[in-house]
């Protein structure tokens, strides 16, 4: 097994970065999902027993919105199809257990005991660990300029040499598309970005995540060392990778404290520090896990819409099975490009 990064990971210039990352079951974008997150989890915990050190923080995480909400409603649907524990708080009952938070009127909470935060430069370094435990060659800093077909398999051309394979899985991320320069993929870059703030007061919030009135969605964490964490799920600017804006601006920030304000009021002191994450979308916000259309050793894992993280255990874990054996696994049968009639409807 061999692997190329074009960085040297773990690092902050893609979308697997940020210190922390929910990871919840009550998944909103479809019920479909749910089996995989369970999948996903239960992987972590094993990743985190056998790199001995902490890769998960439990606590559970608060949705909020209005009943007929994307978030609230989709959540909800997925809890109750899977059997997952959740509670549906109304206003009296939210204020109650969680006065640091001030809903407006008509939102209602749903509360995921068994969600939890990710570190995820702490879960990209344990599986690199346990990759090279297992044999794995990483070849770090050394990008793919490009790859061809031949007769035996894939031809894969960096800057230190020509390496030859039976089979190419593509995991580029925000990069992938200079690799299907032959592809319609429909694929387009946003820029996110992530922001820690001096936590003030007595108690902070639990995991959080809202969806306001005009389609914004916000979400954030407790304090975990490095301050409270909030940020913005998609609205942000298309960009390219490689021009990306690293730094925010002041009508950014301005935002995102008028939105701290009034919604976790007192609570964010001074600004401490920000960081820029690439979304890699899709046009429906669904992943893309498929076959080339044209050359099928290649196989296109990528693309996962900004809320791809949490399944990487999993994901890994199927498509290795399915380079391994060439039997694709009904969970990954749902990101088949340009099909994703399984996921149109709840």
């Amino acid at each position: 097994m061999l692997g190329f990064d074009r960085h040297a990971p773990p690092h902050a210039l893609g979308s697997s970065h940020g210190r922390s990352r929910i990871i919840r079951q009550a998944y909103f974008e479809h019920p479909d999902y749910v089996p995989l997150v369970q999948r996903a989890l239960l992987l972590w915990n094993e990743l985190q027993h056998a790199a001995g050190r902490p890769l998960l923080a439990p606590g559970g995480a608060l949705m909020l919105g209005s009943p007929d909400s994307s978030l609230i409603a989709g959540a909800a649907d997925s809890a109750r199809r899977h059997g997952l524990e959740h509670e549906w708080l109304e206003q009296p009952e939210l204020a109650r257990r969680f006065p640091q938070l001030c809903p407006e009127p008509g939102m209602v909470g749903l509360w995921e005991p068994t969600a939890a935060a990710l570190v995820p430069e702490a879960c990209v370094g344990a599986q690199l660990e346990m990759a090279r435990a297992a044999g794995a060659e990483l070849h770090l800093n050394e990008p793919i300029l490009e790859w061809s077909p031949t007769a035996q398999g894939i031809s894969v051309t960096t800057a230190q040499g020509v390496y030859r394979a039976e089979q190419l899985v593509l995991a580029a991320g925000s990069h992938l598309p200079d690799l299907l320069p032959d592809v319609d993929h429909g694929l387009w870059i946003e820029r996110q970005v992530q922001y820690w703030f001096e936590p003030l007061g007595h108690s902070a919030p639990p995991i959080h995540l809202w969806e306001l009135a005009d389609g914004t969605f916000l979400y954030g964490f407790p304090d975990y060392g490095d301050g409270l964490k909030l940020a913005l799920h998609h609205g942000g600017e298309v960009t390219n990778p490689d021009a990306v804006r690293r730094s925010h601006d002041a009508q950014e920030l301005a935002r995102l404290r008028g939105l701290a304000e009034r919604f976790l009021p007192g609570l964010t002191g001074r600004l401490l520090a920000t960081e820029v994450c690439l979304y890699t979308n899709t046009s429906d916000g669904h992943f893309w896990i498929d076959r080339h259309p044209d050359h099928a050793a290649v196989l296109i894992a990528s693309a996962c819409s900004g809320h791809g993280f949490k399944f990487a255990s999993a994901l890994g874990e199927s498509i290795a099975a399915w380079i391994a054996t060439g039997r694709q696994s009904p969970e990954l049968s749902l990101f088949a490009h340009r099909s994703t009639t399984g996921l149109a409807t709840r």
